[in-house]
Protein backbone atom coordinates (compact mmCIF):
# COMPACT_ATOMS: atom_id res chain seq x y z
CA UNK A 1 0.00 0.00 0.00
CA UNK A 2 1.41 3.38 -0.91
CA UNK A 3 2.03 5.99 1.76
CA UNK A 4 -0.47 8.43 0.20
CA UNK A 5 -3.34 5.93 0.44
CA UNK A 6 -2.36 5.00 3.99
CA UNK A 7 -2.32 8.64 5.10
CA UNK A 8 -5.63 9.41 3.38
CA UNK A 9 -7.23 6.49 5.22
CA UNK A 10 -5.94 7.84 8.51
CA UNK A 11 -7.24 11.29 7.58
CA UNK A 12 -10.69 9.93 6.79
CA UNK A 13 -10.68 8.01 10.07
CA UNK A 14 -9.73 11.16 11.97
CA UNK A 15 -12.56 13.11 10.33
CA UNK A 16 -15.08 10.43 11.29
CA UNK A 17 -13.83 10.36 14.89
CA UNK A 18 -13.96 14.16 15.16
CA UNK A 19 -17.50 14.33 13.77
CA UNK A 20 -18.70 11.57 16.11
CA UNK A 21 -17.04 13.22 19.10
CA UNK A 22 -18.51 16.64 18.27
CA UNK A 23 -21.99 15.10 17.97
CA UNK A 24 -21.54 13.42 21.36
CA UNK A 25 -20.25 16.67 22.85
CA UNK A 26 -23.30 18.60 21.65
CA UNK A 27 -25.65 15.98 23.09
CA UNK A 28 -23.72 15.92 26.36
CA UNK A 29 -23.86 19.70 26.58
CA UNK A 30 -27.62 19.61 26.17
CA UNK A 31 -27.91 17.00 28.93
CA UNK A 32 -25.82 19.23 31.18
CA UNK A 33 -27.85 22.34 30.28
CA UNK A 34 -31.14 20.51 30.88
CA UNK A 35 -30.03 19.06 34.21
CA UNK A 36 -28.78 22.46 35.40
CA UNK A 37 -31.97 24.14 34.16
CA UNK A 38 -30.13 26.57 31.87
CA UNK A 39 -31.91 29.61 30.49
CA UNK A 40 -33.40 28.44 27.18
CA UNK A 41 -33.67 32.02 25.94
CA UNK A 42 -29.86 32.19 25.85
CA UNK A 43 -28.48 31.91 22.32
CA UNK A 44 -25.90 29.23 23.17
CA UNK A 45 -28.40 27.08 25.04
CA UNK A 46 -30.93 27.52 22.24
CA UNK A 47 -28.39 26.54 19.56
CA UNK A 48 -27.22 23.48 21.50
CA UNK A 49 -30.84 22.45 22.06
CA UNK A 50 -31.69 22.78 18.36
CA UNK A 51 -28.62 20.80 17.34
CA UNK A 52 -29.28 18.11 19.93
CA UNK A 53 -32.89 17.77 18.78
CA UNK A 54 -31.64 17.17 15.25
CA UNK A 55 -28.90 14.74 16.33
CA UNK A 56 -31.19 12.74 18.61
CA UNK A 57 -34.29 12.96 16.44
CA UNK A 58 -34.27 9.24 15.76
CA UNK A 59 -34.43 8.49 19.50
CA UNK A 60 -37.03 11.11 20.40
CA UNK A 61 -39.20 9.74 23.23
CA UNK A 62 -37.59 6.33 23.03
CA UNK A 63 -37.75 6.25 26.82
CA UNK A 64 -40.79 7.70 28.60
CA UNK A 65 -39.79 7.79 32.25
CA UNK A 66 -41.74 9.82 34.77
CA UNK A 67 -38.66 11.69 35.97
CA UNK A 68 -37.80 14.36 33.41
CA UNK A 69 -34.08 14.34 34.23
CA UNK A 70 -33.87 10.57 33.66
CA UNK A 71 -35.80 10.84 30.39
CA UNK A 72 -33.40 13.55 29.18
CA UNK A 73 -30.32 11.55 30.15
CA UNK A 74 -31.58 8.41 28.43
CA UNK A 75 -33.03 10.00 25.29
CA UNK A 76 -29.93 12.12 24.62
CA UNK A 77 -27.28 9.97 26.30
CA UNK A 78 -27.98 6.86 24.24
CA UNK A 79 -27.44 8.65 20.91
CA UNK A 80 -24.26 10.26 22.28
CA UNK A 81 -22.87 6.86 23.24
CA UNK A 82 -23.90 5.33 19.92
CA UNK A 83 -22.30 8.15 17.92
CA UNK A 84 -19.02 7.67 19.78
CA UNK A 85 -19.13 3.88 19.53
CA UNK A 86 -20.09 3.71 15.86
CA UNK A 87 -17.77 6.58 14.87
CA UNK A 88 -14.76 5.00 16.52
CA UNK A 89 -15.67 1.57 15.17
CA UNK A 90 -15.90 2.93 11.60
CA UNK A 91 -12.61 4.77 12.04
CA UNK A 92 -10.91 1.59 13.21
CA UNK A 93 -12.25 -0.28 10.18
CA UNK A 94 -11.03 2.45 7.82
CA UNK A 95 -7.58 2.42 9.39
CA UNK A 96 -7.31 -1.32 8.72
CA UNK A 97 -8.03 -0.93 5.02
Amino acid sequence: MSRRIQYSNNGAAKVIVVIADIAALILSLWILFALLDANRANDLVSAVHAASLWLAGWSHDLFTMDAEWLRTVLNYGLPALLYVFVGHLLAARIRRV
